[in-house]
């Protein structure tokens, strides 16, 4: 496999591309129109169809509700999809980590890709039920998370939850709409944001092993971008901690994950964590991701990545360094009151620094598999399968579910049968 790096406007600081063309104009009209309109059908959808079923004191009423708005993350994916189809075409170059951390043996990968006749590749039997992280270059990182994750054959991508800051919770059409999805906002004050955390996924983890669904939850260590204003914050840590900064990433912080797993794995059977690496071509080794591609330049100019390097680790949480949860009561939500002693948010400093440990050498293997694939074109030293995946939609029906076109016949029919019955 080799890494076509040094050709095309994605090997360009966006700073130094030719301007605008009256092309590229009527690309970024086209696709405000069309991804504008996804997401406002998709939010009217939510007020209009589901809102008053969460308002009756019915379980049958809530069932719905949930089962609707599962369609509705759903509808937000395949419109993701859409987008890179029509406006920024790409494709997913997924491998496998052979040995080390993680790993995946090659006839479990094998039994994990899923192709049809042609030899394509159209699912991956992932875990239905994860905590998934990634190195964070990138805005248009959870972009290409969730389009992954749309390729789950669990279809995970109809059961995200992501954390984000709380002042996008209000944000028109968007922060409505990640309100309905039940994403997690978070004040970026971990005094409080620990317990709100800790209760938000606990709650969650129960739901899903009560219901038997999948469950994906989102979650960047690194806390923001590697960007020039990052880097030296990283590095002054790094010097204060008396440890070794990355070169191609930031420093991972663990709280966060931690505290996570911790909510999540006595409620959830079989919880696993999937670590990705990720790389964009045309990004120099140093270089930052930002000065390359934005969600603008992407989607805007048409200025897409040839492809998305995606490299697959995976772990059961059960093997992981997370500390005793012997006392954890899983069927119960845990009172993280300051009075209370709960397991999932007071977590003694020892098994705090055993998991940042841990978490720490993840990330320093990261960071040199990152090193290698600039070098040699590879994540491992030796040479990997590569499944290339086209961001396309797998069935055409799914244009129209990008624009929550199924979801009132749906729901009317649904209400329709239960009013005949009675």
């Amino acid at each position: 496999m080799t890494v076509d790096s040094t050709t095309g406007l994605h090997s360009l600081p966006i700073s130094r591309r030719p301007a605008t063309s009256f092309q590229q104009k009527l690309r970024a009209i086209a696709f405000a129109l069309v991804f504008n309109l996804g997401c406002l059908m998709i939010n009217a959808s939510q007020f209009v169809f589901l809102l008053p079923l969460r308002l009756l004191p019915f379980k049958w009423s809530r069932s719905l509700y949930d089962e609707g708005i599962r369609y509705t993350k759903g509808a937000f994916g395949c419109l993701l999809i859409l987008m890179c189809q029509w406006f920024s075409p790409t494709s997913l170059k997924v491998t496998f980590e052979p040995n080390g951390r993680g790993a995946v043996p090659q006839d479990i990968v094998e039994s994990i890709v899923e192709r049809d006749q042609e030899g394509n590749v159209v699912s991956l039997n992932l875990p239905s039920k994860f905590v998934y992280i990634a190195n964070h270059q990138v805005y248009a990182d959870w972009w290409y998370a969730w389009c992954f994750l749309y390729y789950n054959s669990s279809e995970a991508h109809r059961y995200i939850y992501i954390t984000l800051k709380k002042s996008l919770r209000w944000v028109p059409i968007v922060g409505w709409g990640m309100q309905f999805f039940d994403f997690i906002f978070l004040a970026r004050s971990w005094a409080s944001d620990r317990r709100q955390l800790a209760t938000h996924l606990s709650l969650l983890g129960k739901y899903t092993e009560s219901n038997q669904i999948p469950l994906g939850f989102l979650l960047y260590p690194e806390g923001t971008l590697v960007s020039r204003d990052t880097r030296p914050i990283s590095r002054r840590f790094a010097d204060k901690m008396g440890i070794t900064d990355m070169v191609h990433v930031l420093l991972p912080k663990s709280t966060g994950l931690l505290y996570s797993l911790r909510s999540l794995s006595p409620r959830i059977k079989d919880l696993h964590l999937i670590d990705v690496t990720m790389v964009y071509p045309g990004i120099p080794p140093m270089g930052y991701g930002q000065d390359y591609y934005t969600l603008r330049s992407m989607f805007f100019d048409g200025v897409a990545p040839p492809a998305v390097h995606m490299h697959v680790r995976l772990f059961k949480v059960e093997d992981l360094p997370i500390g005793d949860l012997s006392d954890t009561q899983p069927s119960k939500i845990p009172d993280t009151s300051p009075s209370k002693h709960a397991v999932e948010v007071e977590i003694p400093s020892q098994e705090k620094e055993a998991f940042d440990l841990w978490l720490r050498n993840l990330w320093q293997e990261k960071d040199e598999s990152i090193g290698r694939f600039h070098e040699s074109g590879r994540f491992s030293e030796k040479e990997l399968p590569v499944f290339d995946i086209p961001l396309k939609l797998r069935r055409k029906r799914e244009i129209l579910d990008a624009f929550c076109f199924f979801l009132p016949a749906t729901v009317i029919g649904y209400l329709w049968g239960r009013l005949k019955v009675q």
